[in-house]
């Protein structure tokens, strides 16, 4: 059993920042990609950001030098530096890991979401 566990977010005014956190724990063997997606009303959940276990990190067009993710391997931990945030970033944001289980399959696992609500 793997538990994803989210805090940060809220509700910040456009041009404001907020940090999202993530922690893995369970029975975790390593940890490929982590990272953040988001879904708005009416929309398909996207990809905003993940980073490799190597440091590899993907960013969406539409967050690109707003955003910051970071990882920690040895703390199995994610966070998201969401800085100029912008009305249209107002989504649920979940939290993903693939991980590695010492029966050595990968499953995609996800955390509960939290809520990001920017005001005009």
């Amino acid at each position: 059993q793997v538990q994803l566990v989210e805090s940060g977010g809220g509700l910040v005014q456009a041009g404001g920042s907020l940090r999202l956190s993530c922690a893995a724990s369970g029975s975790i063997r390593s940890i490929n990609f982590m990272g953040w997606y988001r879904q708005a009303p009416g929309k398909q959940r996207e990809l905003v950001a993940r980073v490799s276990f190597a440091g590899t990190i993907n960013y969406a067009d539409s967050v690109k030098g707003r955003f910051t993710i970071s990882r920690d391997n040895a703390k199995n931990t994610v966070d998201l530096q969401m800085n100029s945030l912008k009305p249209e970033d107002t989504a649920v944001y979940y939290c993903n890991a693939r991980i590695l289980t010492y029966g050595g399959t990968y499953n995609d696992d996800w955390g509960q979401g939290t809520q990001v609500t920017v005001s005009s």
